[in-house]
């Protein structure tokens, strides 16, 4: 997977993530996304706590997953995120793999947008804060 930032965790499937047929539960995936996105911001410097105190709250405005294969209780996997985009609006791909095998389990995305706190006005253009701390990683893929 490819972007600007990335970042990647493994998991074992815990019993209770599983439906009564052992399959991990859909809603689940969206849990991993979540956990692999904190990583990733924390990589970045600007994680959710670092977001409030800086003004802006980022919620997520769209997601998608696409369910390609089931994952299963005591399965080892690997959950991967990306930065892709990030000027008017951040843009996050994941996808949650075999440990094993690498075979795609989950791909997926969220879209996150920021919201000025003090007067809730939707930002049209990525914070000058967090362009801060993305503007080393476009001159190091640069050069």
């Amino acid at each position: 997977m490819k972007g600007l930032l990335l970042t990647e965790m493994e998991m074992v499937i815990p019993f209770h993530d599983v439906d009564s047929m052992g399959i991990t539960w859909h809603g689940n995936y969206l849990r991993y996304f979540e956990v692999v996105r904190c990583q990733l911001l924390d990589k970045l410097g600007y994680n959710y706590r670092t977001m409030l105190e800086s003004g802006y709250a980022w919620p997520i405005v769209d997601v998608q997953v696409k369910y390609v294969k089931s994952s299963t209780f005591d399965q080892k996997i690997k959950v991967i995120a990306a930065i892709v985009e990030w000027e008017n609006r951040l843009r996050i791909n994941y996808q949650i793999v075999d440990a094993d095998t690498n075979a795609r389990i989950t791909k997926g995305y969220t879209i996150q947008a920021a919201v000025e706190i003090a007067t809730q006005e939707l930002c049209f253009v990525t914070p000058e804060v967090f362009q801060q701390k993305i503007r080393p990683l476009l001159d190091a893929s640069q050069v």
